[in-house]
């Protein structure tokens, strides 16, 4: 692989675009390496990456990671979807893309659920103020 491969991943109003080229394994995470994350999120962000060094031994990629809007989770959610999404289409090996959907299949697939709208005449999505007739 010689040419940079564009992915991205979404997860609530989180929009995440990773880059993979060749390199030597470095990922960044908005121009900062991940092993700066807090411990539980850079747990996440690691996922894909050992499930890839598992089945192929090694990973010979650089990965960038630019993530746009959301809260802090949903960035994290998006950028390992991006990250699982980059490596399966640099690698191209359907095994790894069975491993990870056997781990947790929001590896590969975005969750597309969003929050409730609220409705009309009330301050909430679903459930109404009760009438008292007294």
């Amino acid at each position: 692989m010689n040419e940079k491969i564009v992915v991205s991943g979404k997860r609530k109003a989180s929009v995440a675009r990773a880059v993979i080229s060749d390199g030597t394994g470095k990922i960044t995470i908005d121009k900062k390496p991940y092993s700066l994350l807090p411990f539980f999120r850079k747990l996440i962000i690691e996922e894909p990456v050992r499930i890839a060094r598992e089945k192929l031994g090694h990973l010979n990629y650089d990965i960038d990671v630019v993530i746009r809007g959301g809260g802090q989770e949903s960035r994290i959610e998006a950028a390992r979807l991006a990250i699982a999404r980059a490596i399966i289409e640099a690698t191209k090996n359907k095994e790894l893309k069975k491993d990870y959907v056997a781990y947790d299949r929001n590896m590969l697939v975005a969750d597309i659920r969003r929050k409730e709208t609220y409705k009309p005449g009330d301050s909430k999505a679903r459930s109404k103020r009760q009438k008292s007739y007294r």
